[in-house]
């Protein structure tokens, strides 16, 4: 694959499509495009120039690709769904940019170009790794399809709207809901401790391993477990007491720290559940529950 390059171009030398458009409009300015398969922009159909300038001109978010090497564009509004990637994506090949949700995508794509109707997604769940690592978005978007001169279907056409904040944020508050019913009719520890498994188990989204320990009000340790979810059978994660801190940070919680993050679970523990994102979680938090009020936690 030939190295994309920019250079700069007097705006005034440049063709006037391309004028304006924010920092995407001035980087296609400077872009070499004439090492990529489209050539030079005064040589572009007039269905790209055309689609080109209503993408840079938006304030929502675009993407889109043209031709049999997808090259990809987008606009500003659109830079935050690409993250990390924005130094390099402006013509590259759009199944190279989005090649952690392709096997989503792509087929998608794919009948847009094959038979020139426009697909429809409503908070379509995608692992992107705008950040750096796999993270949990949703987005509403529409693919539609773009014609070259001839009327032939040449490129696709992405509008779309991130709901990544909206569709969690109701997820959490339902499970809060749910805890604070299932807690309204509990009177023993015992019940306190079941309301919170059967809750948890409801959906598993949000804390797909969860045990939960107690400490004897007597002695410091060991700390015993009450509870489990995600675990289906007995694994060294979660073994039944737990008196150090060789497996987790229990002296650390006893004496009344915070939360404590524990990384690279993969290293630590083998063979760890995976639902239900199919992925084996990376890291844990260790969280104080507090009883009264006080600084020493009942359990965590």
């Amino acid at each position: 694959m030939a190295k994309h390059t920019e250079r700069r171009i007097d705006a005034i030398d440049s063709p006037a499509f391309l004028a304006g458009g924010g920092e995407l409009g001035a980087r296609m300015r400077a872009f070499d495009w004439s090492q990529t398969p489209l050539g030079s922009p005064e040589q572009w159909p007039q269905s790209l120039k055309t689609v080109v300038r209503i993408m840079l001109d938006s304030r929502y978010a675009m993407w889109m690709l043209w031709g049999p090497e997808l090259t990809f564009f987008c606009n500003d509004a659109y830079l935050p769904t690409v993250g990390v990637k924005r130094d390099w994506v402006l013509g590259a090949r759009s199944d190279r940019v989005w090649e952690e949700i392709w096997p989503d995508i792509g087929p998608r794509i794919e009948h847009v170009l094959r038979t020139g109707q426009a697909t429809w997604d409503e908070g379509l769940l995608l692992f992107l790794e705008r950040s750096g690592y796999v993270e949990e978005t949703y987005h509403t978007f529409s693919y539609s399809p773009v014609s070259d001169d001839d009327g032939v279907v040449a490129g696709m056409l992405c509008v779309v709207t991130e709901v990544t904040e909206r569709i969690i944020s109701e997820r959490r508050l339902a499970f809060l809901s749910r805890l604070g019913i299932a807690l309204a009719g509990a009177s023993s520890e015992a019940d306190v401790f079941g309301a919170l498994e059967q809750t948890i188990a409801s959906d598993a989204r949000d804390l797909p391993l969860t045990a939960t320990y107690v400490f004897d009000e007597q002695v410091h340790l060991p700390a015993r477990r009450i509870s489990q979810t995600g675990f289906a059978d007995v694994h060294a994660a979660i073994p039944d007491t737990l008196g150090g801190d060789a497996i987790w940070p229990v002296q650390t919680m006893r004496s009344g720290a915070s939360a404590v993050t524990v990384s690279a679970l993969s290293e630590r523990f083998a063979d760890l559940p995976s639902e239900p994102w199919k992925r084996a979680p990376h890291q844990a938090r260790v969280v104080p529950l507090r009883s009264n009020g006080s600084g020493s936690p009942r359990a965590f």
